[in-house]
């Protein structure tokens, strides 16, 4: 076994600022986004990357991979915006066993009307305190963060996708 390699006590500093920062920041815009538009952020996210794709439209699994989330977590995200009415789904006549993820107009009309207020919270929360200088820092830090991360949260997902499908 090997030895741990503990926190500098300016690292653990930088972690707890870190850690605290994200988590009220997160907090913030799921706050805003239930409040004013009645919908999590997690919803948010699935609205956008449908918005953004061609045809307004992905297959689900391509739908899971944008949002980084197991298939399951998806399905039920979308079973939710399908209630509302601002998602459907289509199966994929290709592959029986795929389905479509489809963003309706009601669904365009509702991120329309999130979009302003959250964005507005993102700007001010997380670019307005910053410098120039310190957002072009904070999206190297991420794109690190991020790479580094990418690999094993792909195992975790396919692996814990593995143990939902037995």
């Amino acid at each position: 076994m090997s030895e741990t390699r503990w926190l500098s006590e300016d690292e653990q500093n930088v972690w707890r600022e870190f850690s605290a920062a994200t988590g009220m920041l997160m907090a913030h815009i799921e706050g805003q986004l239930q409040h004013e538009s009645g919908m999590p952020h997690t919803y948010y996210g699935v609205l956008v990357a449908l918005s953004e794709a061609p045809g307004r439209r992905l297959r689900m699994s391509e739908l899971a991979d944008a949002r980084k989330a197991s298939r399951s977590r998806l399905s039920h995200a979308v079973a939710r915006l399908e209630a509302n009415g601002w998602v459907r789904r289509e199966s994929c006549g290709s592959d029986k066993r795929g389905a479509w993820a489809i963003l309706t107009d009601r669904g365009f009309a509702a991120l329309e009307a999130a979009a302003p207020g959250h964005v507005e919270t993102v700007r001010e929360s997380l670019f307005d305190p910053l410098t120039p200088e310190q957002v072009k820092t904070l999206g190297e830090i991420s794109r690190a963060i991020r790479s580094n991360l990418s690999p094993r949260c792909e195992a975790a997902r396919a692996a814990m996708e593995a143990a939902e499908a037995e």
